[in-house]
């Protein structure tokens, strides 16, 4: 059961969640991060440190969210429907393709502070 990220990451894009995985199998999107479906050795690190709780086991992702499962695997596969094994990301590698959905998704708006 691999982790996936959810929409709560959507124009979000913390990063915090990189540092934290020992096989940097997160990697970033124009609009979000996605989760490599089997490079994740499923430790739980960025999941415990994400400050937006986007981050999620793929049997635990429920209603409008499961989705999500599919767009973080369907996020690596090749044109002819092969998944790809990039071999890990990095800060400062090229952005990954966002995966259509999330592309489409509406933007979120920007908090505002009371004043």
């Amino acid at each position: 059961m691999p982790l996936i990220i959810t929409s709560a990451c959507i124009d979000v894009k913390d990063g915090i969640c990189t540092t934290s995985c020992p096989v940097d199998c997160i990697y970033e999107g124009d609009r979000m991060f996605y989760i490599h479906p089997t490079e994740c050795i499923e430790c739980g690190m960025c999941e415990s440190i994400c400050p937006v709780d986007a981050i999620r086991y793929d049997d635990e992702v429920t209603g409008a969210e499961s989705k999500f499962v599919r767009i973080n695997a369907e996020a690596f596969h090749d044109v002819s429907g092969e998944i790809d094994e990039p071999g890990g990301w990095y800060k400062g590698a090229d952005l990954i393709k966002d995966h259509p959905e999330v592309a489409a998704h509406e933007a979120r708006q920007p908090e505002t502070q009371d004043q």
